[in-house]
């Protein structure tokens, strides 16, 4: 009689703040560089709006973990980390932390998983194409000794066919120059010899600057946009659901109030010799649908609540529309949020989603600014 001993397959669980000396040696095992430390796993765990995951065998040695990130208001998820310990590879571990990962981020309504790896890991490579992930793009001086970073992407529910623009990325430089930087990613689409700089994106805060808010410096407002767009020589045409000054009704200030009523008065009258096309009306799905397929570039002014947690207004420009999805260019990146400039191009946000952010403050302003290609 032959006996045999099965052995047993380790079990997943979420990580606790318990497993923090185990992440770190298997993270110094498993890495040789690019380390998360102490700090970033505890924070993750704490704070982080994050999946961390962990294998440990019925011994209780953790031996595996998945990092998974979620950015609030889109339709995706990133991997961004992923270690099993050398003497478990080929026992299928990491196809099993992939195939949770998927799971995770379906629950969490994601319509798209991204990851990044380096072009000499083979092993990942093969890992990662073996379940269907697909390079689409590269991100040059990623990691610490400045190799590339490939980046791979996995669709979790596969969009029919839609409308794609192809509009170049540009970076807010300032936390208040998400409507400049807008602008520029939308001229830039219509006009590839347009030069991004940042002397032109403050250059556009002080020309479409309106909004006068308690603290902190100014933010461009739809009609200051619009009116920087036409000067370069752009077709515009704005939607707007409001008339009068914005932002009034959130400032108790009689000065703050003035300087805001003035500033739209001001643009008012420059928008009249204009021959910018304004809608009173917000825009809708149907519109975008429209303008998109017409060849315009639209700005979208949301609330960040849906991406930050907080409250105030942000310029994103919209990219593609399909069935589903609206996707974006986020001209912000937030490193210490854990969101890099990975997961501000062609975010997807279901379209109800979408509906809802693009909507701002007590006056429920829905605003967006189109840009077409020059005036002949």
């Amino acid at each position: 009689m032959v006996s045999s001993q099965v052995t047993q397959k380790p079990l997943q669980r979420a990580a606790q703040l318990t497993d923090l000396d185990s992440l770190l040696a298997l993270e110094a095992r498993c890495f040789a560089s690019d380390r998360l430390s102490r700090r970033q796993f505890r924070w993750l765990l704490q704070k982080g709006h994050a999946s961390l995951q962990v294998l440990v065998t019925p011994e209780g040695q953790l031996v595996a973990y998945l990092l998974l990130l979620f950015h609030r208001g889109t339709s995706l998820a990133r991997i961004y980390s992923l270690a099993v310990a050398p003497e478990q590879h080929g026992q299928g571990l990491g196809k099993q932390l992939l195939a949770s990962a998927e799971a995770l981020a379906l629950e969490q309504g994601c319509s798209a998983l991204r990851l990044e790896v380096r072009p000499d890991n083979q092993s990942a490579l093969h890992l990662y194409t073996q379940a269907g992930y697909r390079q689409f793009g590269e991100y040059a001086d990623y990691y610490e000794d400045h190799a590339t970073a490939l980046r791979f992407q996995k669709r979790l529910y596969k969009p029919p066919g839609g409308l794609v623009l192809q509009v170049p990325y540009y970076q807010q430089t300032l936390p208040f120059t998400c409507g400049p930087a807008s602008l520029m990613m939308a001229m830039k689409a219509q006009d590839e010899g347009l030069e991004l700089s940042r002397s032109l994106e403050l250059q556009l805060w002080r020309e479409a600057t309106s909004i006068f808010m308690t603290t902190g410096h100014g933010g461009c407002g739809p009609r200051g946009l619009a009116l920087a767009a036409w000067q370069r020589g752009f077709r515009v045409e704005l939607w707007i659901n409001r008339e009068g000054p914005l932002f009034v009704r959130g400032v108790r200030d009689s000065t703050k109030k003035e300087v805001l009523t003035l500033v739209h008065q001001d643009f008012a009258a420059q928008m009249e010799k204009t021959d910018i096309r304004e809608h009173l009306g917000e825009l809708t799905l149907e519109d975008l649908f429209s303008t998109l397929e017409a060849g315009g570039v639209p700005l979208v002014l949301i609330s960040s609540w849906r991406f930050s947690r907080q409250k105030s207004p942000h310029w994103v420009v919209v990219t593609a529309m399909d069935d589903q999805f609206i996707y974006l260019n986020d001209p912000e990146v937030d490193e210490e949020e854990q969101k890099s400039r990975l997961d501000t191009l062609q975010v997807p946000v279901s379209r109800k989603d979408f509906s809802r952010m693009a909507c701002f403050g007590q006056e429920k302003l829905r605003t967006a600014v189109v840009v077409f290609p020059k005036r002949r």
